[in-house]
């Protein structure tokens, strides 16, 4: 299993208490990781596999914020405020992660500042990833947040230009805030004009430079 760089920056000690503290647990694609409003109990680290973090809303309405692969972290507020979790994550695929005590984590974070520091700046590198969700979710036609999406898929989740997607289309459609009918009119609209090629999931991005064109102006 994958294994976050930041633990390069602890001590043999640190890494001891670490693995006294911790547990690692599998899941199938589809089960539920964490719940919206459970305790915060536990920092997760994702080992293996991929991972879906979204928000709950009224009558099933979910928006999905990220999704998570090895080997970052899932934190959250509510690890300093109210010890609760804020959003649900749940599997996509079959996925490993490791859940380390949050008491534990904290007096880690607390002892060892190079750490802490590395730590929040990647918490707010997701924050910032949500941010701009947001963004293209309230301000963005429905072409641009599937170019958006797309352009996501490809940049920061595969780091490839030919990736299966890695969500159904409902699934899309909570990423997008969009039906699955507009969902499916408009990758095949992108299909026609030859910026993608898509097969079932294998999509592949033929006209990277378009795409991004109707990201920024959609």
């Amino acid at each position: 299993m994958a294994k976050s760089h930041m633990f390069r920056l602890l001590s043999n000690e640190e890494l001891d208490e670490i693995n006294a503290n911790r547990c690692q647990v599998k899941y199938k694609a589809g089960e539920t990781i964490r719940k919206q409003g459970a305790n915060l109990s536990h920092v997760i680290s994702v080992t293996g596999g991929l991972c879906k973090l979204y928000i709950e809303g009224v009558e099933s309405r979910n928006i999905i914020l990220r999704l998570i692969k090895p080997t970052n972290f899932i934190g959250g507020p509510g690890l300093y405020v109210d010890h609760m979790h804020h959003f649900t994550v749940s599997a996509i695929t079959d996925t490993t992660v490791c859940f380390i005590n949050t008491e534990t984590f904290k007096l880690i974070m607390e002892k060892n500042k190079e750490f802490a520091d590395e730590f929040m700046q990647d918490m707010s590198k997701n924050m910032i990833s949500i941010f701009n969700r947001i963004i293209s979710l309230t301000q963005k036609q429905m072409a641009g947040r599937v170019a958006d999406a797309l352009v996501y898929f490809s940049d920061d989740i595969f780091e490839s230009r030919k990736f299966d997607l890695p969500l159904s289309k409902q699934e899309i459609a909570d990423f997008t805030k969009m039906s699955k009918d507009n969902v499916v009119r408009i990758m095949k609209s992108f299909n026609d004009e030859n910026i993608i090629i898509q097969s079932n999931k294998l999509v592949e991005i033929i006209d990277y430079d378009k795409l991004l064109r109707i990201c920024s102006t959609g």
